[in-house]
């Protein structure tokens, strides 16, 4: 599993946030997290960063202003917080220290979900930048997640291509 030839120079930085109660309190193990953490793995890519933190605005806004701020990855993906729970609120905290939505990777990484799922219909993740990184809400579920991945496996690389001043097109 690669990017192919729309790989950025280098290999592709990524970090990892996972987002929940849970898995903070360390009364849930943060499944969703391994899953992102073996596909970079398996894609070559580098994974520069990973945290938890609970469902708290202030605490996952801070760390993707952080980690985009300090250009410590150029794939900030996060994990859970993207349902319609009461404490589900990553995707309000992304938006707060978003530049621009990019929000044709949300609505992909949703139809994508439905494919295994009517439930991703409910997922409220979006996705954008800051500064030069690319921002991703994934669902807080693995096989949510491994949907996600594998859109991401095919547009990751060329996005960050273009986030890093590459926007020739062959």
């Amino acid at each position: 599993m690669s990017v192919g030839e729309d790989a950025p120079v280098g290999p592709l930085r990524v970090g990892i946030l996972t987002v929940s109660d849970g898995v903070h309190a360390g009364v849930r193990e943060d499944a969703s997290g391994r899953t992102i953490a073996e596909w970079v793995a398996r894609c070559g890519f580098e994974q520069t960063v990973r945290a938890v933190v609970p469902d708290e605005p202030d605490d996952i806004a801070r760390a993707l202003m952080d980690w985009a701020d300090e250009s410590l990855c150029d794939l900030l993906l996060t994990t859970g917080g993207t349902g319609l729970a009461e404490r589900d609120r990553t995707p309000e905290a992304t938006r707060s220290v978003l530049e621009r939505e990019a929000p044709g990777i949300a609505e992909t990484l949703r139809a994508r979900g439905r494919q295994s799922t009517p439930f991703a219909a409910l997922g409220r993740g979006v996705a954008g930048v800051r500064a030069r990184t690319l921002i991703v809400n994934l669902p807080g579920s693995p096989a949510g997640v491994e949907d996600g991945l594998e859109v991401l496996t095919g547009v990751a690389g060329h996005a960050v291509r273009l986030l890093q001043g590459d926007t020739q097109h062959d």
